[in-house]
């Protein structure tokens, strides 16, 4: 069983910054693309950023400038670095990898814009 674990969300004013990590197995997170999805009340699921074995990246038009997704090759994790944060961000965000074709998910973490 694959197990990805997300930390970091929390409660933020609008306009401040949270960093989220996701914890990955080593095997699988060397070989994939890794992706942040969001998913606010009564929404549908979205995919936030992405980023490449490559470091290519690429991000749902209304989060970029302000999110940065990285790799930490070193201790096999994914983060999102969110700054300038808008009452609109707020949802819950899940880590994602799809390996040999199946998809998995974290747990999900919290994050709370208030205006």
């Amino acid at each position: 069983q694959v197990q990805l674990e997300e930390s970091g969300g929390g409660l933020v004013q609008a306009g401040g910054s949270l960093r989220l990590s996701c914890q990955v197995p080593g095997r699988i997170f060397s070989m994939n693309v890794m992706r942040w999805y969001r998913q606010a009340p009564g929404k549908q699921r979205e995919m936030v950023a992405s980023i490449t074995v490559n470091d290519e990246t690429d991000y749902l038009d209304s989060v970029k400038d302000r999110f940065t997704i990285s790799r930490d090759n070193r201790n096999d994790k994914v983060n999102l670095q969110m700054d300038s944060l808008k009452t609109e961000d707020t949802g819950t965000y899940y880590c994602n990898v799809v390996h040999w074709g199946e998809t998995y998910w974290g747990q999900g973490t919290q994050v709370t814009v208030s205006s």
